[in-house]
């Protein structure tokens, strides 16, 4: 598994990526993660695209914030530096799902099981103690802290639940959905084109979303809302949607009860 992803010179992040790059049991846990999900449960890709899509955006997002001012939670608690920060957000973006791999109900606690000793592993030689630690427990706060309804500690962990979030483009909603279902979920999920983060004009960080068709505010009011405003970055992003040209593309022929 490759990441096509920028260290721009970050050197830990290089030796993590490549770790996780030519770990077997972890890609094989994407799969299994992926086949609940997908295959047996019928909802939307939780495997290795997702991954590579909330990596990229975590990243674009914590180095947005960063040349904003904001001062990453390893940098200010523990002395360490931004390319540490930019470490956790990445491997707890690689991590975060992998508990689908037992169950996708409560899949964020599960994913604690399989990733403090997988994180420990792919961090073991980049970091030593009490660095080591250090590092693995925000990366697990940063992983059960993805789920809407639980409070971030850390800038982090507030990076990854608005990443994760963002993979909503082209029918990839983060809502699940069964496939081939008509419904609110699904119909909404098609209407979003794309989603761009850059830099805003009052707050570090804009994020641009581009509907095709107004079904799509569905998406950011139900899901991307509700994870920023319980992240602890949502007064460093401001969030625009806007419908591409002057007619709305049909989704939906019929629609029957």
């Amino acid at each position: 598994m490759s990441f096509h992803i920028p260290v721009k010179g970050n050197l830990k992040l290089q030796k993590v990526l490549e770790n996780i790059g030519n770990d077997a049991e972890l890609i094989q846990l994407f799969k299994c993660a992926n086949m609940n999900a997908v295959d047996r449960s019928g909802i939307n890709d939780h495997g290795e695209v997702h991954i590579r899509i909330a990596s990229n955006a975590g990243l674009r997002i914590l180095r947005l914030l960063v040349r904003g001012g904001v001062v990453p939670s390893v940098v200010k608690d523990y002395g360490m530096e931004v390319h540490d920060a930019e470490v956790v957000v990445v491997l707890a973006a690689c991590l975060h799902d992998i508990g689908i791999a037992i169950h996708r109900h409560d899949h964020e606690r599960h994913s604690l099981v399989l990733a403090y000793p997988k994180s420990r592993q792919l961090l073991e030689g980049v970091y030593e103690e009490p660095a080591l630690t250090i590092m693995t427990s925000e990366v697990m706060h940063a992983i059960v802290a993805h789920n809407a309804k639980e409070t971030c500690l850390t800038v982090e962990a507030g990076v990854l639940k608005v990443a994760d979030a963002l993979d909503m483009s082209q029918g990839r909603s983060r809502i699940p959905f069964e496939a081939g279902k008509v419904n609110i979920h699904s119909i909404s999920a098609r209407a979003v084109e794309n989603v761009d983060i850059e830099p805003g004009e009052e707050r570090p960080v804009r994020i641009v979303i581009t509907l095709a068709n107004s079904a799509g505010i569905y998406q950011v009011d139900e899901l991307l809302r509700h994870k920023l405003q319980n992240s602890s970055i949502a007064e460093h992003v401001e969030v625009i949607a806007r419908i591409e040209g002057e007619m709305e593309r049909r989704i939906v022929e019929t629609y029957r009860l």
